[in-house]
């Protein structure tokens, strides 16, 4: 076709009709949305909001709980009545009891953006990651909630000088980490004998809120270097089920703790000759004492039948527990005795059976523990303990490959107070 020259120019000028068109239908597509600099993304501005409510036609308050200050002292401030309160109270019963909101937690107002300013929402943290939500309006609503916890993986390396916590605390590392090592470890490691130079190396989970650690999660790897001995952990799941095993695949459990408290300290051990500190004559202490605060909680060593508790002389309060036809426990000296437990019940291995205590004849708190091999005493850190069934056959290859990796995670990290 051939056009004339009096109808080029309508024929561009439509043309130039329709590129403007699309030029501005793309500007207003984009027009939302921001560009990353950094990293060349486009990102859409999400609403604000907190605790699962959108804020951006809201006043937000927070505050602190006063001692002695209650809710209806809070909400009053803030333009609801005593019989919205009181309708609030009875409400939340079966989600939260309000008489149970304490001083120092935090708490967050949602007001109207008008003159009235009146609260729309009332939300009390009962912890860093829990919180309650109580929605105002005409029917009234509570729920509960919690915020997103961001999980970090952490290392830590300590060489022990005066004690694991302590040591903990020098590292400015959360000291319950010593905790969480202890029962990684209760099998094979007497936590009560360690030693000046003993090493350790952890990896570990710490948890998150809102850029505030607000506690640990699960050991995920670690190393112990104790008595001249390489102790690993490592957590694998297998059937559903997380524990820890050790460089060859077998688990840490063992049939007996190692001890039956957690921290301490030994203050006499085993022996066929000892000055008694209040007969002031030699005699056999055929057992371990553990000096330890008056009230600390006192575990079974393992899982079995209780066969004594009552008064017994000396011994004062006292705990047996027979764990199979070889071994029996006894634990003396006690201040109460575990809920529930009686002669005739069956408790689980690290089942609270007492507190230590200083009944019978004794100078100061310590538990005497005791362990009986086919009737005869031994000596309890002398005791061997057969582990519990090891990684299964059908998943040893995923451990052996977790394993390999876990290892050389541990080698890479450098001791820092060396």
């Amino acid at each position: 076709m051939i056009y004339s020259k009096k109808r080029l120019p309508l024929i561009f000028l439509i043309f130039f009709t329709i590129i403007l068109f699309v030029v501005v239908m793309i500007l207003q597509k984009n027009s939302n949305k921001t560009n990353d600099d950094k990293t060349g993304k486009i990102k859409i501005e999400k609403p604000q909001g907190e605790f699962g409510i959108t804020t951006d036609s809201l006043i937000v308050f927070k505050g602190k709980i006063k001692p002695n200050q209650n809710l209806s002292e809070i909400l009053l401030k803030y333009g609801v009545d005593y019989s919205k309160i009181d309708l609030l109270a009875k409400r939340s019963k079966p989600i939260f009891d309000i008489r149970k909101i304490r001083a120092g937690n935090n708490y967050t107002i949602l007001c109207a953006k008008d003159s009235t300013r009146k609260a729309k929402y009332f939300i009390y943290e009962s912890s860093a990651v829990s919180y309650v939500v109580f929605d105002l309006g005409d029917s009234v609503h509570i729920h509960k909630g919690e915020k997103e916890i961001e999980t970090r993986i952490k290392t830590i390396s300590g060489t022990i000088n005066t004690s694991l916590w302590n040591d903990m605390l020098e590292n400015k590392t959360n000291p319950v980490l010593a905790l969480d090592l202890s029962d990684v470890y209760q099998w094979t490691i007497d936590f009560f004998g360690l030693q000046k130079g003993d090493k350790y190396k952890i990896i570990y989970e710490d948890l998150y809120v809102e850029d505030e650690s607000v506690g640990l999660g699960k050991i995920i790897a670690s190393w112990f270097y104790h008595a001249e001995k390489e102790f690993y952990g490592f957590y694998f799941v297998q059937d559903s089920i997380g524990d820890y095993f050790d460089d060859k695949a077998n688990s840490l459990k063992k049939q007996f703790l190692k001890a039956p408290l957690r921290f301490s300290r030994i203050s006499s051990g085993f022996s066929n000759s000892r000055r008694h500190p209040i007969l002031k004559i030699r005699r056999p202490h055929h057992g371990v004492d553990y000096a330890a605060p008056r009230g600390t909680p006192v575990q079974a060593l393992g899982d079995g039948k209780v066969t004594e508790v009552h008064y017994k002389g000396g011994y004062g309060k006292y705990v047996k527990i027979r764990h199979n036809s070889v071994y029996t426990t006894g634990y003396a000296h006690l201040s109460k005795y575990g809920k529930g437990i009686k002669a005739g019940v069956y408790v689980n291995q690290g089942e609270i059976i007492g507190y230590v205590g200083s009944t019978g004849m004794s100078t100061g708190p310590h538990l005497d523990f005791r362990v009986y091999k086919n009737g005869q005493a031994i000596n309890p850190l002398k005791m061997e303990s057969p582990p519990s069934k090891p990684v299964d056959s059908v998943n040893i290859e995923r451990y052996n490959l977790l394993m390999k990796k876990r290892s050389k995670e541990l080698e890479n990290i450098k001791f820092k107070n060396l």
